[in-house]
């Protein structure tokens, strides 16, 4: 027994000797040989080695030298052996790439996924990056909600050292979302919120469309389009609990939920400003809040208060006071009071804005959004407003605005940080409408031209009766300030186009200006050319278009302006808002027409039951009185379309001379027309993107300067202003090709020579 003992400690003893005698080693080499290189030179791999010449290494440095080699990815295997005074380092090289193709791939070209690829022909080919590459198309895949794609990457060998890189492709199947639904929600109906999603579920158009593809990203947006959608209606403690995706049984398809708590709908209790800074007066600023109490309770309607106020701040010359809301619960009533309370912040100043990742839009278009610039106090506030318009301009993929500590704790640098994405289009497309026929149409679009944050835009579109071009150039910052400079141009030429029996030309050119004058009104300014002829008039027409033909080309020159306000998107109701439009255009500076037109709108539209019908009553009307003794012309009057009053054709309303052989319809110096409507939803599946309508129409067109008609001009015609009404409904469809909209009308009031249109429908596609 103690001989077996003395036994194990003596070899353990040994082991521990052999290993130091190990560890000990050294080695001394006169002479470095390299084997296998054939690209790589041996002065690149001696000086990865890191061993001089007489330098003593250990075993351990041999092993670094040896990882070092390996670690700088030229090289398949590595090989470092001592032999005597020599250290003999064999590679064998990583081949070089001579092409990169991808196969299989027939959803997503090959211009869309060759951006993604490291792997380069003349490259080094390396495994690791051709992996990374194969996730990266797998990546693309399911950002199309293809997850089941797989790729693999394949190497040919080819001479010399060379391969071919294949990335085999299998798309596999889209996965869809067959069924999206909610928990939780008592106040909105899952169609109501299904509505406001960007993810769709799968419907009969399933083939056609691409938003009902499961893409985990869209879920997290869509948890912030729910938060703000009940936000904006008083919901305060609503929470999106979860937003759970599960396969279906026979894994072809998604089935969506989200979890949501909906809390109870505030309103506004008690609206007060406060502050313990002496020069403010609380008058004045508790006259410039608009929040009323029983309004619905509204971030946005606070932020925009804590604007006002502080922008009120800076014009009597206080820089740093912040107005700071503080909120008061009342949970029986239902209420939130709301103190304002004006306090000096920290006096933090804007050192610098950084810009990075805008390649072609001009640093001058994105600083244009700030109001703040380098120097001016810091407002955390302003530079959220600052990225929410940002973001509003749609040039970039993604945008991400951040406050950076600056040089010194009372500096910050706003860094922007942007991906473009492409602004421009060019469609040629196709029209098709009851009333015109088909048309076809070429349009140039360009939202952010030359980087410049311009829009050019400009069409040629034709029908079976008339031809046209139009050019439209807006500059949305004019000399640097919010002031947008516009050029507008068109050209219309028609012949005997729709219950027309003439050819006509009429050309446009009106440059403009167009400012704010509030939070919600603006004002626009213009000059104003016009040009308009009568031509090859049919010899059965009324005297009145004769002597109008007689005429020739006439022109004018003149001034315009017209006054906008609109609270539908961002009034104190997020469910009611208005309209309005104002203007008048005043020719007769030059040229051989004068006249002043008068034109205006008032739209009222509110949503009841949860936003699921919108109601909407439009008042429209118009009024052209020429200065001259010539009167007006038939390019010049009112004709109105099957839109502004439906259940009649083109030109089937006004007056007419009955008294001539084509019946003439001749237009009219005035119109006024007053439209009712309801849109809801159908009992159908909503993501087939069909809803109803209903619509009770009234309006009139009268008034002319010559009423000598008939082929004479010795009969008069009759131009009083006759009430015409339909009824109706319309059935809308939103489909990959284009908008649909269908009406069904009934006159309900007419004149015997009106034509009447009971059925309309409207299709435009591009392609």
């Amino acid at each position: 027994m103690i001989g077996r003992l003395f036994g194990i400690i003596f070899g353990f003893m040994a082991l521990i000797a052999t290993t130091d005698v190990a560890q000990a080693q050294t080695y001394t080499f006169n002479s470095v040989n390299i084997e296998g290189n054939e690209r790589i030179e041996a002065g690149t791999i001696l000086s990865y080695a890191g061993i001089a010449r007489g330098e003593t290494v250990t075993a351990a440095q041999l092993n670094a030298a040896y990882q070092r080699i390996l670690g700088s990815g030229l090289f398949q295997s590595v090989d470092l052996a001592p032999r005597g005074g020599t250290l003999v380092i064999s590679v064998r090289e990583w081949p070089t790439i001579n092409r990169v193709s991808i196969e299989g791939n027939r959803r997503l070209d090959d211009d869309d996924l060759q951006p993604l690829l490291q792997s380069q022909s003349r490259r080094v080919f390396s495994p690791t990056v051709a992996e990374q590459d194969a996730a990266a198309i797998v990546e693309a895949y399911q950002q199309q909600g293809r997850l089941a794609a797989t790729v693999d990457p394949v190497i040919i060998e080819r001479s010399n050292n060379r391969v071919d890189l294949v990335f085999e492709v299998s798309e596999g199947r889209v996965v869809e979302i067959e069924r999206l639904s909610f928990i939780g929600n008592r106040s909105y109906s899952d169609r109501r919120l299904r509505r406001i999603l960007e993810t769709k579920q799968a419907g009969i158009l399933r083939s056609l469309i691409r938003a009902d593809t499961f893409v985990a990203d869209r879920l997290e947006f869509d948890k912030q389009v729910l938060r703000d959608f009940y936000l904006s209606r008083g919901y305060v403690d609503f929470q999106v609990l979860s937003a759970t995706s599960e396969f279906s049984r026979d894994r072809n398809g998604f089935f969506v939920t989200f979890n949501i708590r909906e809390g109870q709908s505030f309103d506004f209790g008690a609206v007060t400003v406060s502050s313990d800074l002496p020069e403010i007066d609380i008058a004045e600023y508790s006259a410039v809040v608009q929040l009323k109490p029983g309004d619905t309770y509204s971030p946005a309607l606070v932020d925009a208060t804590i604007a006002r106020l502080e922008r009120l701040a800076i014009k009597n010359g206080l820089d740093f006071v912040r107005a700071d809301p503080r909120i008061t619960r009342n949970d029986r009533a239902l209420t939130l009071d709301i103190e304002f309370n004006l306090v000096r912040g920290e006096r933090i100043f804007v050192e610098r804005i950084d810009i990075e990742g805008n390649t072609t839009t001009l640093d001058r278009v994105i600083r244009q959004q700030f109001d703040t610039v380098e120097g001016d106090p810091f407002n955390p506030r302003e530079i959220r407003e600052a990225a929410e318009r940002i973001r509003a301009m749609d040039f970039f993929e993604a945008t991400e605005v951040r406050a950076l500590d600056g040089s010194s704790p009372d500096q910050v640098v706003i860094d922007v940080d942007v991906e473009e994405k492409p602004t421009g289009s060019l469609s040629f497309g196709a029209s098709y409408s009851v009333s015109s026929g088909v048309g076809f149409n070429i349009a140039f679009s360009e939202r952010n031209f030359l980087g410049r944050g311009q829009a050019l835009n400009f069409g040629i579109n034709t029908t079976s009766g008339s031809q046209g071009a139009n050019l439209l150039f807006v500059e949305p910052y004019f000399l640097g300030r919010d002031v947008a400079f516009s050029f507008a141009g068109a050209y219309t030429r028609s012949s005997y186009a729709t219950n027309t029996f003439y050819d006509s030309q009429v050309v446009t050119v009106a440059p403009g200006l167009e400012f704010p004058i509030g939070e919600t009104a603006r004002l626009s300014v213009k000059a104003i050319y016009d040009g308009t002829e009568v031509t090859n008039v049919d010899p059965g027409s009324s005297q009145i278009l004769r002597a109008e033909a007689a005429r020739g080309f006439e022109s004018a020159v003149g001034v315009g302006y017209q006054i906008s306000f609109d609270n539908r998107t961002s009034g104190l109701n997020p469910d009611a808002g208005i309209l309005f439009r104002f203007g008048q255009d005043i020719a007769g500076l030059t040229g051989s027409m004068d006249y002043i037109e008068t034109k205006g709108l008032f739209v009222a539209q509110r949503t009841m039951r949860n936003s699921d019908i919108t109601f909407r009553a439009i008042f429209e009307g118009g009024a052209i009185t020429a200065l001259s003794g010539n009167g007006t012309k038939i390019t010049d009057r009112y004709f109105l379309s099957s839109s502004q009053l439906r259940g009649f054709d083109v030109r089937g309303v006004g007056p007419r001379d009955l008294n001539s052989t084509n019946f003439d319809a001749l237009g009219g110096n005035y119109f006024a027309v007053a439209r009712f409507e309801a849109d809801f939803p159908l009992p159908l599946p909503e993501e087939y993107g069909i809803s109803g309508g209903a619509f009770l129409d009234f309006g009139s067109v009268w008034g002319l300067d010559n009423t000598a008609g008939g082929l004479t001009g010795t009969n008069p015609v009759d131009d009083n202003a006759y009430l015409r009404a339909s009824i109706g409904v319309s059935v809308f469809w939103d489909t990959p090709i284009g908008p649909l909209r269908f009406n069904f009308s009934q006159p309900l009031a007419k004149q015997v020579y009106d034509d009447v249109r009971n059925f309309d429908l409207t299709v435009s596609t591009s392609f």
